[in-house]
């Protein structure tokens, strides 16, 4: 399934309320060793007092971008981030994944370009279990359908965050590639279309015949938080990367603003769509 699922062995443990409360213990007592209060200290992390206490008594899972302050704020001990990287487990979604999960919640604009299958956001069970059955190692039953479980969970984004700008570059390929076959492939370009008609939403997909493509280099995501934080995320085999630097995020904005220009219109994706699954 890719695009996050989590690998047999990396384990689909439950949430561990325990890892959550640890957390916030750390950064009550590194505060309190600062000498802050949680307003004060509220105030250097750019969060309310409330969620400060939220988070310090294992309410609340905190986002990347409170790890980033909160480090910075008591001292740059590395104890904040290697802390968060134990915090609680979400079946079905691979560790290296977690983090960018939780941006994807609360994200107000998030665009994707995929070139090796259709975007997970964008997936049927049928096809996502389709891609399951050639995962090597095999994969057992309760994993794939753990992995379905937190894909589906994911796709709830597009209808429920209607404030939320989403963008997708699909390849063309992925759809000739006709996995799971015609009727799994018909069913997933009959989604892509419903999906397409959101206002929310923009799918543009990018010709097989394309002379100039900026994307050669792979895949990725870009995401904006409401603080308009940009963060991107690329994976591959068994391993993804959160990307906060700027200078990086900034060429693959510029990158998936190309990629926009050199792939098909909307009406002209959604065209060649319709006639794709016609051909089925």
């Amino acid at each position: 399934m890719v695009d996050g699922a989590v690998g047999a062995g990396t384990g689909g443990e439950p949430e561990s309320s325990d890892s959550l409360r640890t957390f916030g213990a750390v950064v009550q007592g590194l505060r309190e060793h600062a000498g802050l209060s949680r307003e004060e200290f509220g105030e250097l992390v750019m969060f309310s007092k409330h969620t400060v206490a939220s988070v310090e008594l294992g309410r609340r899972m905190p986002d990347p971008v409170f790890v980033e302050r909160a480090e910075e704020a008591l001292g740059n001990t590395g104890a904040l981030q290697r802390a968060a990287q134990c915090l609680a487990r979400q079946p079905g979604l691979a560790a290296w994944f977690r983090q960018w999960a939780r941006l994807e919640k609360t994200a107000i604009a998030l665009y994707t370009y995929e070139s090796r299958m259709v975007a997970g956001l964008l997936q049927t069970e049928a096809y996502a279990r389709a891609m399951a059955l050639d995962h090597l190692p095999p994969l057992d039953d309760a994993e794939i359908d753990e992995r379905w479980a937190a894909r589906a969970e994911r796709q709830k984004l597009l209808r429920e965050r209607l404030n939320t700008a989403f963008g997708f570059i699909l390849e063309e390929h992925v759809f000739l590639r006709r996995t799971g076959g015609a009727d799994v492939t018909r069913g997933l370009i009959d989604l892509v279309l419903e999906v397409a008609q959101l206002r929310n939403v923009e799918i543009q997909i990018m010709p097989l015949v394309q002379e100039s493509h900026t994307g050669m280099q792979g895949p990725f995501q870009l995401l904006e938080t409401p603080e308009n934080q940009w963060f991107a995320y690329t994976e591959g085999q068994e391993s993804g990367q959160l990307i906060a630097d700027r200078k990086v995020v900034s060429v693959l904005q510029r990158r998936y603003a190309r990629m926009r220009s050199q792939a098909l219109t909307m009406q002209d994706s959604v065209s060649l769509l319709e006639r794709m699954r016609g051909e089925l």
